[in-house]
C-alpha cells in the first residue's frame, strides 16, 4: 500500500521517466533507428578508446615516410621506379628488414627512363643503326624501371597495396556469385589482383557480411606477381561524421574475398598461410562472421583470432596521436643515414604524410591522420591482439542495462534530495563506466554504453529540475536568510543542499578583508550630501559586484569602508586565493574608475586594503532587536589592522603571513614584522604584487636587492642597510617604503633595540 501511495505521489515523474525508458528499450532491439543515439554512441567509443590508449611508441614497426623532406630531395612524386627498387635493395640487403608494405600502388607503367623513346627509334630513323640497337639491347635491362622494381620484390617478404574502387557498403546477397572463395579472381579491371589466400570454410560466401567492391586499381601484373602477396588499403567504412574508426579486414570481388594491406601485413609477420572464418558462439550460418582465425591451428590457438563485425571490419586499435610509431625520412634510406637498429627485423611500411600525396583521414585521435599510420596500428593490434570486437551479447546486455537502471531511477530519484540523489547517480555512473572499463581491458570487447548514459543523465537532470521547479522552499529561505549577504549565484549553490546550512555560530578558518577609502573626510567636505552619496553607490557597486564575483560574503559596510569575508556560509577551500583576487581586483577597478570620477567632477578616490586568514567565529550575531551574520574574533581584528598599516608603508594592499601562506603562489613584497596593538605576537606582513609568472621586467631583481637590505636591517648592520636602502631609493624613487626604512634606521642607530630584537616593529595606535 505504502508503495502505491509513493507511486500515486509522484506518478507524473515516474510516468514520463518510464516513457524515456521504452523508447531507448525499442531502439536497442532494433524496433525504430535514431542516429544522433548513434553517433552519441560513436563518441562515447572515441573518449573510451582516448581513455585506454596506451600510449608511446612502438617501434616494431617503422614508417618510411615519402615526407615533404624526401619530395624536396628526390624530386616530386611519382619515383622512377628504379629508385623504388634501390629503396627496397636498401631495406632488405643492409638493414635487414622483416616484412615490407606498400601503402601505395603502382597501377601506370614507368616510362621516365627514355626506353620507350629509344625503342620507337630503333624501330624507324635508326632501325638500320646496327650499333644503336646493340646499345640499346644492351641498356635495356639499365632502362626498363618497371622490371627493375619487379627484380627488387623477388623472393622478398612484400606487400603491395591497391584500391578497390566505388565499393558499396551493401551486403552480399542472392545476386553475388558462389563458389570457393579460394578461386583466383580471372578478371580483373586495372592491373592485377593478389591471389586471394583463404581457407576453405564453412561458411557460404553468400552469407559473409563483407563491403562488396565493383572494381579495383591493382599493380601492373609483373609487380604483383613478383610480391609475396598484396592487400587492399582503401577504406569504405567511414562513420556519418566523417572519421575512420574501422577498416574492412576482407572486402569481396566477384564471388572472392581478399585481404587488406594490414591483415597481410601481420599474418606474413606471424607466417600464418591461412585465414579462415569463423564464429566464437556457435556455427549458425545465418549469424555471419565474428573472427577471422590466422593458421592452421587456430581454431585451438584463439591468439589469434580477429575480430570483425558484420562488414567484417575490425575497429582501429589506435595507440595514440600521429607518431605512434617510428617515422624515419625515405629520402635518409636512400641515402644510407638511418641507424641499421632502427629497422633490423622490423616491420616497415612505405607511405605517405606529405599534404599533398592526399593520404591523411579524421580519425579519433586528431582531424588530421596519416592514413599509412592506420595501417601500422591494425598490424600491431593483430600481432598483439589488441583489436577491440562487439561483444556478441551487446543487444541483450543493453537491454538488461537499459531496463534495470531505468527503472530503478524512476522509482528512487523521485523520493531523494538532491545531495543524496548526486551521489546514488555518481555511484551508479561510476558502476556502469567502471565495469565497461573493466570488460573493455579484460575481455577486449566494446559493450554499448551511450544509450545507457543517456538515460541516467536524462532521468537524473529531468528529476533533479523537476524538483527545482516544484519544491523550491528551501531556496527561498536560504534566500531570506543569506540573500543580502551574498550573490543570487552562491545562494543557488547552497540551495542544493539547504540543510548544510544555518546562521548557528561556529568557529572555522575564513579569509577577512576590510577597504577603506584614504582621506574620507576631507572628500565628503568638498560634495554636497547628494553628490557624496551619488560618489559612494557608483564608488561602492563596483567594489561589491568584484566580492561577489569571487565568492565573497558582504559583512557590513561602514560609511566609507567595506568589510567581507571568504569560507561562510559556503565551505571554499580556497577562500584566502578568493579573497585575495577579490582585493587586487577592487584596486584595478577604482583605478579604472579615476576617469569617470574625473569627468563629473569629483576629487579622485585611493583605497586601501588589508586581508588576513585564520580561526574566526561566523554566526548570526547581535541583540535580539538586531541580528546580522557576521565574523568575529582575534583574525578579525588583525585584519582591520592590516588595513590601517597600508597608509604607513605606501601600499594600496597588504596580507599577513597566514594569508600568504595560504596562497603561495603569488609574488610577495615583505614590509614588516610587527606587533600591532592587542597583540603581543610579531605578525608578517606582505604586500601581494601579481601571479607566480606574470613578473614585470625588473621587479624580481628589485625583490632580490630589498631582501638584501632587509637581512641588514635586522641584522643591526645599519651602514650597510642604509646604503642598500638608498640605493634602492635612487632606483625606484616612487616606493614609499624604502624612505620609512632610511627613516626607522636613523632613529635605531641613535637607539638601538638591542642584541635580542626579533626585527619587529610596534605600533601602538590603531
Amino acid at each position: 500500500m505504502k508503495f502505491i501511495g509513493y507511486c500515486r505521489r509522484h506518478a507524473l515523474r515516474i510516468g514520463i521517466s518510464l516513457m524515456m525508458v521504452v523508447l531507448l528499450l525499442l531502439n536497442s532491439q532494433g524496433v525504430f533507428h535514431v542516429d544522433w543515439i548513434e553517433r552519441l554512441e560513436d563518441r562515447v567509443y572515441d573518449m573510451r578508446l582516448l581513455a585506454n590508449m596506451p600510449g608511446g611508441v612502438d617501434p616494431r614497426v617503422v614508417i618510411v615516410d615519402i615526407d615533404e623532406k624526401s619530395l624536396q630531395e628526390q624530386g616530386h612524386w611519382p619515383w622512377p621506379r628504379n629508385r623504388l627498387a634501390q629503396l627496397v635493395d636498401l631495406l632488405f640487403d643492409r638493414y635487414k628488414i622483416d616484412v615490407l608494405g606498400f601503402d601505395i600502388f603502382f597501377g601506370e607503367r614507368d616510362e621516365s627512363s627514355g626506353l620507350k623513346q629509344l625503342e620507337a627509334l630503333a624501330r624507324s630513323d635508326l632501325a638500320a643503326d646496327a650499333g644503336f640497337k646493340s646499345s640499346l639491347s644492351r641498356l635495356r635491362p639499365q632502362l626498363d624501371y618497371d622490371q627493375l622494381f619487379a627484380d627488387s620484390l623477388k623472393n622478398r617478404r612484400v606487400v603491395l597495396g591497391y584500391i578497390f574502387q566505388d565499393a558499396q557498403s551493401e551486403m552480399l546477397g542472392d545476386q553475388s556469385p558462389s563458389g570457393d572463395p579460394s578461386r583466383v579472381a580471372s578478371k580483373v579491371a586495372v592491373g592485377a589482383l593478389p591471389k586471394p589466400a583463404f581457407a576453405r570454410s564453412s561458411f557460404d560466401p553468400a552469407t559473409v557480411g563483407a563491403v562488396v567492391a565493383s572494381g579495383f586499381t591493382g599493380n601492373l601484373p609483373e609487380l604483383q606477381a613478383n610480391a609475396w602477396t598484396g592487400g587492399f588499403f582503401s577504406a569504405p567504412l567511414v562513420d556519418v561524421d566523417g572519421v575512420f574508426r574501422r577498416q574492412p579486414m576482407l572486402q569481396m570481388y566477384q564471388g572472392e574475398l581478399y585481404e587488406s594491406l594490414s591483415l597481410a601485413v601481420a599474418r606474413l609477420n606471424l607466417d600464418k598461410e591461412q585465414i579462415s572464418l569463423g564464429r566464437s558462439h556457435g556455427d549458425q550460418t545465418e549469424l555471419g562472421v565474428e573472427y577471422l582465425k590466422l593458421g592452421e591451428d587456430a581454431r585451438r590457438d584463439f591468439k589469434y583470432w580477429v575480430p570483425v563485425d558484420q562488414h567484417m571490419a575490425a575497429l582501429i586499435p589506435y595507440r595514440g596521436r600521429q607518431g605512434s610509431f617510428t617515422y624515419v625520412s625515405a629520402t635518409d634510406v636512400l641515402q644510407g643515414k638511418i641507424d641499421s637498429e632502427v629497422l633490423r627485423n622490423k616491420i616497415v611500411l612505405v607511405g605517405s604524410t606529405a599534404p599533398g600525396l592526399k593520404d591523411l583521414r579524421s580519425t579519433p585521435m586528431q582531424r588530421i591522420y596519416a592514413g599509412v599510420e592506420m595501417h601500422a596500428n591494425l598490424i600491431a593490434g593483430i600481432i598483439d591482439r589488441t583489436i577491440m570486437g562487439r561483444a556478441p551479447n551487446a543487444p541483450s546486455y543493453e537491454f538488461g542495462m537499459i531496463f534495470g537502471i531505468g527503472v530503478l531511477l524512476a522509482l528512487v530519484l523521485p523520493v531523494f534530495g538532491p545531495r543524496n540523489a548526486s551521489i546514488m547517480f555518481a555511484a551508479l555512473m561510476s558502476c556502469v563506466i567502471g565495469f565497461d572499463t573493466l570488460w573493455w581491458r579484460t575481455y577486449n570487447e566494446v559493450l554499448p554504453l551511450a544509450s545507457i548514459l543517456l538515460l541516467s543523465i536524462f532521468l537524473f537532470v529531468f528529476n533533479m529540475g523537476y524538483g527545482w521547479v516544484v519544491e523550491t522552499r528551501g531556496k527561498r529561505l536560504l534566500s531570506g536568510l543569506f540573500g543580502q549577504y551574498v550573490p543570487p549565484e552562491l545562494v543557488d549553490e547552497m540551495a542544493k543542499d539547504p540543510g548544510a546550512y544555518s546562521l548557528e555560530g561556529e568557529s572555522r578558518e575564513l579569509t577577512v578583508l576590510f577597504s577603506d577609502v584614504r582621506g574620507f573626510t576631507t572628500i565628503s567636505e568638498g560634495l554636497d550630501p547628494t553628490q557624496l552619496t551619488q560618489l559612494m553607490n557608483e564608488y561602492l557597486t563596483p567594489m561589491t559586484h568584484v566580492i561577489h564575483q569571487h565568492r565573497g560574503t558582504i559583512d557590513k559596510y561602514m560609511g566609507d569602508a567595506i568589510m567581507a569575508f571568504w569560507g561562510a556560509p559556503l565551505h571554499d577551500p580556497q577562500h584566502a586565493r578568493h579573497a585575495l583576487l577579490a582585493g587586487m581586483e577592487m584596486l584595478a577597478k577604482l583605478e579604472a574608475l579615476q576617469d569617470h570620477f574625473k569627468a563629473k567632477g569629483w576629487p579622485p578616490i585611493k583605497a586601501g586594503v588589508g586581508l588576513n586568514t585564520g580561526e574566526m567565529t561566523v554566526g548570526n550575531m547581535g541583540s535580539e532587536f538586531r541580528l546580522a551574520y557576521t565574523v568575529m574574533g582575534d583574525a578579525v581584528n588583525l585584519g582591520s589592522r592590516l588595513e590601517g598599516l597600508t597608509k604607513e608603508y605606501g601600499v594600496q594592499i597588504m596580507v599577513s603571513e597566514f594569508t600568504r601562506a595560504a596562497v603561495p603562489d603569488f609574488v610577495y613584497r615583505e614590509l614588516d614584522r610587527v606587533r600591532v596593538k592587542g597583540k603581543d605576537k610579531p605578525v608578517g606582513i606582505f604586500e601581494p604584487v601579481c601571479a607566480q609568472g606574470e613578473e614585470p621586467a625588473g621587479l624580481l631583481e628589485e625583490l632580490a636587492l630589498y631582501e638584501v637590505a632587509l637581512r641588514s636591517y635586522r641584522e643591526q648592520t645599519w651602514q650597510q642597510a642604509a646604503e642598500q636602502f638608498a640605493q634602492l631609493q635612487t632606483l625606484h624613487p616612487q616606493r614609499y617604503l624604502y624612505q620609512v626604512y632610511a627613516k626607522r634606521i636613523t632613529y635605531l642607530r641613535e637607539s638601538p633595540p638591542g642584541p635580542d630584537w626579533d626585527g619587529s616593529f610596534t605600533f601602538t595606535t590603531k
